[in-house]
């Protein structure tokens, strides 16, 4: 989840901000606290080695789990998705908007790998945390989440200004904090729970240098648990932090993850040896569970998640030449290609290699899921340009062949055919492995593999965006995001220029480009985020510009993430809620069950659960 720079004037509306709870409150009461409850430990397996512990510089949500369960941000979410105090116990914001104060909450310490107390938690830390982040020789993969919206953060860190003093964030006193927008931002509150706003003790930064992150023993924790020991491609165990300010509220003593470069293929029946926690049961052995009344009993669906799937057309190719690469630049630039791959995919087909019993659950035909905001009483995805999209399959036999035959005349004694297209795909387990040789059956089926030849190309998990995405070593990918903060724009910045994705902005398609440099769809995004009256015009700006990348065929709307189906003994809808940030990979809340939940079960505990979501976001709006 990294944010691609721009500047922005950011408002949102006052459902968006009730749906993030995230509503500025001069003072914030304490949530109750629970009671105790009895739990077991967790213990895992993974096959795809984390690389560094950095908060402050990470951009992987596998990196990010560390941070979300060791150290603590100024506010959190309850298990309904409702804003309450963490490390700031209370919190104002000026009538333009534009300074926010935080009361750091006392007594908090930091705790080294061993548990043993290294020093108080200050509004310092904060300062400290940013000024490391807005170090661009620290190469922050997040930083321009928070300079983009603290005031001459942008600045300091381009090099435009040298004084930090002159950057908004302020320690007043040793428990108030300070920040300044360079413009109101009033889903701020929910920016603040994602890792470049996450404080540091600047003492430890400059003992370590470096080091920082690079093992467990080199960062401070101040949150739910420590991570006191990682053995790299061996183990990784997380203990309770007792002196936690919430430890009530913390029911899993310690969480134990062993190595396996078969983790995924193995963690069924590792489960059912009682070894493990949780396992996502495979598709190909679905069938067996659910068939097995006693196993059956164990298999319930995994909650789908704000994460956005799409299949990425990429324009600057940095493939081995096998691949054809300058082929494929070629092909790759001619807009029928892309929409005969576009409409030729059948997304169906695909998602049913994780989900053969409800896959349309899983299908999303935008790259912003429904039910993230809403403007005007439409979900954001019924608005303006998205409605057609919407409500159409993208799955087109007869728009697949007639846009190939065009891309084959145009292209006809430019590229060679058939066309190569390098996919790469992820060898941590089965799913991506079935899903990959789907597409590459389906589409060459039909448009014919004198047209394309799909070639999926298995990648190890350790480092595998490194050695894809991020290198442009791919034709098509399956690739994700997911919301930084509670506005549609987050969605946008894929495919901003200078991303990290496909980098439409290279296409050579003179219709693409302005006159002034910029792209058509970051002028598009550019009106977008300057609009600051109107919402409802403004959620339209945004959704023409979503439509546009669509429309281009850029990318394939595919699916969201999470689903699937799962054997687990931890417990749902107790832990963190939010759509955006770390929140939903936290530990915090959860107990391990004495036995997992059935489809049953867990069915009814989820109508419970969003009876309750609905019945504190109105009374939360009540309160307003």
């Amino acid at each position: 989840m990294m944010r691609i720079v721009k500047k922005l004037i950011p408002i949102m509306l006052l459902a968006v901000m009730l749906l993030a709870g995230c509503t500025p409150k001069p003072e914030v009461p304490e949530p109750p606290v629970s009671k105790l409850r009895e739990s077991g430990d967790v213990y895992g397996v993974y096959s795809g080695e984390i690389t560094t512990i950095n908060y402050l510089v990470t951009s992987t949500t596998a990196e990010f789990s560390v941070a979300a369960n060791t150290v603590d941000c100024l506010v959190e979410y309850d298990n309904l998705g409702i804003v309450r105090p963490a490390l700031a116990t209370e919190w104002s914001v000026s009538d333009d908007g534009l300074v926010w104060t935080f009361k750091i909450r006392e007594g908090v310490k930091w705790f080294n790998h061993k548990g043993e107390e290294y020093a108080e938690v200050t509004a310092q830390d904060w300062v400290d945390a940013l000024k490391y982040t807005f170090n661009p020789d620290n190469a922050s993969h997040t930083a321009n989440i928070s300079y983009s919206v603290i005031k001459n953060g942008e600045a300091y860190y381009t090099g435009e200004i040298d004084d930090f003093e002159q950057v908004g964030v302020k320690a007043l006193d040793t428990y108030t904090l300070e920040y300044t927008l360079e413009h109101p931002v009033p889903y701020f509150l929910s920016m603040l729970t994602y890792c470049p706003f996450m404080p540091a003790n600047g003492d430890f930064l400059a003992e370590v240098g470096d080091e920082f992150g690079t093992d467990h023993t080199n960062v401070l924790y101040n949150g739910a648990y420590i991570f006191s020991d990682w053995k790299h491609q061996d183990e990784r165990v997380y203990v309770k932090n007792e002196n936690y300010w919430d430890a009530d509220n913390v029911h899993i003593e310690k969480i134990v993850s062993k190595y396996n470069k078969e983790a995924s293929t193995l963690a069924p029946e590792m489960f059912l040896r009682g070894e493990i926690t949780g396992a996502g049961i495979p598709t190909a052995s679905l069938d067996e569970w659910m068939n097995d009344p006693e196993r059956a009993k164990m298999v319930r669906p995994g909650s789908t998640s704000f994460y956005s799937y799409f299949y990425a057309f990429n324009f600057d190719p940095n493939f081995p030449d096998e691949y054809e690469p300058d082929n494929w630049k070629l092909a790759v630039n001619n807009r029928n290609f892309r929409k005969a791959i576009f409409h030729g995919l059948d997304r169906m087909a695909a998602v049913m290699t994780m989900d053969p019993y409800e896959p349309e659950r899983m299908l999303n035909n935008t790259i912003t899921p429904k039910n993230f905001v809403a403007s005007g009483g439409k979900d954001y995805t019924l608005i303006g340009d998205l409605e057609k999209l919407t409500t159409t399959e993208s799955f087109d036999k007869d728009l697949a062949l007639e846009y190939r035959d065009k891309a084959k005349e145009e292209l006809e004694g430019e590229c060679t055919f058939p066309i190569k297209v390098m996919m790469p795909y992820s060898t941590s387990g089965t799913a991506w492995s079935n899903e990959a040789q789907i597409v590459e059956q389906q589409l060459e089926a039909l448009l014919g593999e004198d047209f394309i030849d799909i070639i999926p190309v298995g990648f190890p998990p350790s480092g595998f965006l490194n050695a894809t995405r991020r290198a442009g070593n791919y034709a098509l990918q399956n690739c994700n995001w997911g919301p930084d903060y509670a506005d549609p724009e987050t969605y946008t910045e894929p495919f901003y220029p200078d991303g990290t994705y496909n980098w439409p902005e290279k296409a050579t398609d003179p219709a693409y480009l302005l006159d002034d440099g910029r792209t058509v769809y970051e002028k598009m995004v550019d009106d977008a985020c300057a609009e600051v009256v109107d919402i409802e015009n403004r959620m339209e700006l945004f959704a023409a510009a979503e439509a546009y990348v669509i429309e281009e065929a850029w990318v394939i709307p595919f699916r969201v993430g999470g689903g699937g189906y799962l054997a687990t003994k931890l417990e749902p809808f107790a832990s963190p809620y939010a759509p955006f940030g770390v929140a939903d990979l936290q530990y915090k809340g959860q107990i391990v069950m004495e036995k997992p939940m059935s489809t049953e079960e867990y069915n009814a505990a989820r109508e419970q659960w969003e009876k309750d979501r609905a019945a504190a976001l109105a009374k939360e709006a009540a309160g307003n």
